[in-house]
């Protein structure tokens, strides 16, 4: 598999509520293998509907999916990219191919993944992706794409060892910022003093006393506006300067004034889409206090199982019983 380079000439997402990026321009060549990083919103996606749609290059894009009433989003993840190696493609277009996949399939699509010989560019949160199938990173931020080659920890580092130099450079400033309005002062306190002996003593003083005063409040206010048109240049290359989010389950339960009672209770039940039983013999108690993760292969019935529980109309779930907090 291969391609001649890929060039992209200032390549922008304009909405008229949002610029995700501007002006983006490089050069994709045959092997590369290229992580899209950044916040949700950014124009990851994009960005690969537009390589997808170029015409010089053979390739397939794979979007993210989501489970559907006959197979899992793991399912039908496996389902699309057979379908699309089967066309042999130079350029493999991928959105969080890992979404919905278990541990299991996880493993494969990375080994796949390594052994790809095209090129390959993949839009993930995923960090073991990140650290074992691409090694270039386009890091979508503040309206930009910031390229890095290397590996996703030397990213990770490089970004660190960036924030720690600037974030030193704005604490010196600050100290500058404090060490010249404190000389200011001093200067201003000894010309005060200065001026008053000169007006008993020395009228003729007066005009080069006031003057000499005027030119280190000159020059203070030159170094000041100096120190912060840099303070200034030095935190917007700081906010330039964030790792990319890792998305993380956040959860907020809180049973306090319920107290301990049950919730659903099931004796061998079943649940499942239409006339298809997709779990039988399913038994379980939950009670307000229970924690409860559900595990398996994709395609074993968990979305099914929870979406019964919500009670999505779209599922029917038969029990033994069932009460509401």
């Amino acid at each position: 598999m291969s391609h001649g380079p890929i060039f992209l000439n200032n390549i922008s997402v304009v909405s008229p509520a949002k610029t995700c990026f501007e002006d983006f321009s490089t050069t994709i060549y045959a092997g590369n293998r290229i992580a899209l990083i950044g916040r949700n919103g950014t124009g990851k996606t994009s960005l690969l509907k537009i390589l997808a749609d170029r015409s010089d290059v053979s390739s397939v894009f794979v979007p993210q999916l989501i489970d559907g009433n006959t197979l899992s989003g793991g399912q039908r993840f496996n389902t699309a990219l057979s379908e699309a190696l089967a066309k042999h493609p130079d350029l493999l277009l991928l959105d969080e191919p890992t979404n919905h996949l278990d541990r299991h399939n996880r493993q494969s699509l990375m080994r796949m993944l390594r052994n790809f010989e095209g090129t390959l560019v993949i839009a993930s949160h995923d960090v073991e992706l990140l650290r074992t199938c691409v090694d270039t990173f386009w890091h979508f931020d503040q309206g930009k794409i910031h390229i890095f080659k290397g590996q996703y920890d030397d990213y990770k580092k490089d970004v660190q060892q960036k924030r720690k130099s600037i974030e030193e450079a704005l604490a010196r400033l600050d100290r500058q910022r404090k060490d010249t309005h404190q000389a200011l002062m001093k200067e201003q306190e000894r010309a005060s003093k200065s001026k008053a002996h000169g007006e008993k003593k020395y009228a003729d003083d007066k005009l080069t006393l006031r003057s000499a005063q005027a030119r280190g409040q000159l020059t203070s206010n030159k170094y000041q506006k100096r120190i912060g048109q840099t303070k200034e240049t030095l935190t917007d290359q700081l906010a330039e300067l964030r790792l990319p989010e890792v998305i993380l389950p956040r959860f907020a339960l809180s049973a306090e004034d319920v107290g301990e009672k049950t919730i659903v209770e099931i004796s061998n039940g079943s649940c499942g889409y239409n006339k298809t039983s997709i779990l039988k013999n399913i038994s379980l108690i939950m009670s307000t206090i229970n924690r409860l993760a559900v595990v398996g292969s994709n395609g074993s019935g968990k979305s099914t199982l929870v979406k019964a529980l919500r009670g999505d109309p779209e599922v029917w779930l038969w029990i033994l019983g069932c009460s509401q907090i």
